[in-house]
């Protein structure tokens, strides 16, 4: 019992001590990053300025694989089988805990097959409307659709995404009812929003932000519960007459599961540096990107609580991309 008991003690050491060891001497050889979009957007971006700032932290190599398709599924599941060594991340999307309410067969547990690192940052969305909408507020345009039920059409980027869902949320908060017209991406959807064929449309401000500058479009709100680092002057949906409203798309680094903590942390302290760089601050802001940077900790927490309210909207609305 006593022989037992010591060797007991010895793996407990030799596991606290592995600890700090495996984060000094990792990497042993190049990380790939994984991003579930094709190349040139928003966050293929981000990722490639974020590794090769990470590749001088790391000393290793830190190259991005763009893996698209499956609404970011073919990513997420190659990320959650690969080797639990930090050697493989994902660059998470909103979309990685939305899929499992969305889709009817989805490969991976969101919460269980990741080890979050750091939710990096929000995409700034915003509330716009056609000019010939009677409402410079989201108090005004609610009472719009309250006394023209069934006369809004609200485009989205394609049935499940962000866009669409953001968009049922307002319904449901508000307590009204906009026709929902998918389209296969941003560009198509603000021509028809141009033309008045839409008279609603939430969005990435990265994509609306020229239609707003001209005026084609009216912008009434940010859809986050603060004010966007990027939009200062422009409130917020909760703020400017819907309270209780909050949506927020992000990105965020994650592992696959049983990544040793001293690894994750690794990982966590490196990407905050980066974060804190001027250069990368004013590109996130032009890519229309607000910097977070939490712990592991807390974006486990986050995730855990958006599995739970999109799951509800996507139950409450109908929404599925299958």
């Amino acid at each position: 019992m006593f022989k037992k008991a010591l060797a007991c003690v010895a793996l407990a050491a030799a596991a606290l001590a592995g600890g700090p060891a495996a984060a000094q001497t990792y990497p042993t050889k190049p990380v790939m990053l994984v991003v579930p979009f094709s190349p040139g957007g928003a966050a293929d971006i981000m990722s490639r300025l974020l590794a090769e700032r990470l590749h001088k932290r790391l000393g290793q190599p830190v190259l991005v694989e763009n893996k698209p398709g499956a609404g970011t599924m073919i990513a997420s599941e190659y990320v959650a089988k690969a080797a639990p060594d930090g050697h493989t991340l994902l660059l998470a999307a909103s979309s990685l805990g939305i899929a499992p309410s969305l889709y009817s067969k989805v490969n991976y547990d969101p919460v269980k097959d990741f080890a979050p690192v750091s939710q990096v940052a929000s995409v700034v969305h915003v509330l716009v409307v056609h000019p010939s909408i009677p409402a410079k507020n989201v108090g005004e345009l609610v009472s719009w659709l309250k006394a023209n039920p069934n006369k809004a059409n609200y485009g989205s980027v394609g049935a499940g995404t962000s866009t669409h869902l953001e968009a049922e949320l307002f319904n449901s908060v508000a307590g009204v009812k906009m026709q929902h017209i998918p389209y296969k991406g941003s560009a198509p959807a603000l021509t028809d929003m141009i033309g008045g064929q839409l008279q609603v449309m939430f969005d990435a401000y990265a994509s609306s932000g020229p239609f707003i500058k001209d005026g084609k479009v009216r912008l009434l709100a940010v859809t986050t519960a603060q004010r966007s680092q990027s939009l200062p002057d422009t409130p917020t949906v909760a703020e400017s007459g819907l309270p209780g409203y909050e949506a927020m798309p992000w990105l965020g680094v994650v592992a696959p599961a049983k990544t040793p903590p001293a690894v994750v942390n690794r990982l966590h302290d490196e990407l905050q540096e980066v974060l804190k760089e001027p250069e990368v601050k004013d590109k996130f802001r032009s890519l229309g990107l607000d910097i977070i940077g939490n712990k592991p900790e807390e974006f486990a927490a986050f995730l855990r609580k958006d599995i739970v309210k999109w799951a509800k909207v996507i139950k409450d609305s109908g929404a599925k991309a299958d």
